[in-house]
């Protein structure tokens, strides 16, 4: 079954999607790529995978939880599920650029190097935002770049982490 909740947080509504026992989405309301509409989504505030995502997000934000600990079932192409899983491995508190993204995908795949504009679309296009980091992405010369739920989020989820 298909279920969606609306989940306040300190930076906005966000909007969670589940199928299968996991999470397979997690927007700020009105972030660039977001879905429209959840169509056949099921509202189901009271889902036990929603309240322990809600309890997570609480911990993170008052600054007591470093790791999420939850199913996740993000949708992509393989380039784009690579990128994921590298993002999942950055620690809180830390960054990486773009650039540095696309070499570790060069040594994982034992091919060419994609380039920092392909790795950057695919981070842009994370389903799963704060739990699949994709805010500790930042440009070469460190500055913040590109956050489809906005810079000042994403400056402000850097912060709580003392990045």
């Amino acid at each position: 079954m298909k279920r969606t909740c609306m989940i306040p947080t300190p930076l906005g509504e966000m909007i969670a999607l589940a199928e299968l026992e996991s999470l397979c989405g997690l927007w700020f309301v009105g972030q660039k790529y977001a879905p429209d509409a959840v169509g056949e989504w099921r509202q189901d505030q009271d889902y036990s995978l929603f309240s322990k995502l809600r309890g997570q997000l609480e911990a993170y934000f008052s600054g007591e939880l470093r790791v999420f600990d939850l199913p996740l079932a993000p949708r992509g192409t393989a380039f784009q599920m690579a990128v994921w899983q590298l993002l999942r491995s950055i620690p809180s508190g830390a960054t990486t650029t773009y650039g540095a993204l696309a070499r570790q995908l060069a040594i994982q795949r034992e091919g060419r190097i994609p380039s920092a504009q392909a790795v950057g679309g695919a981070v842009g296009h994370n389903p799963v935002s704060i739990i699949i980091p994709c805010h500790r992405v930042v440009g070469a010369d460190g500055s913040l770049t590109g956050y489809a739920g906005g810079l000042e989020r994403k400056a402000a989820l850097l912060a709580l982490e003392r990045v």
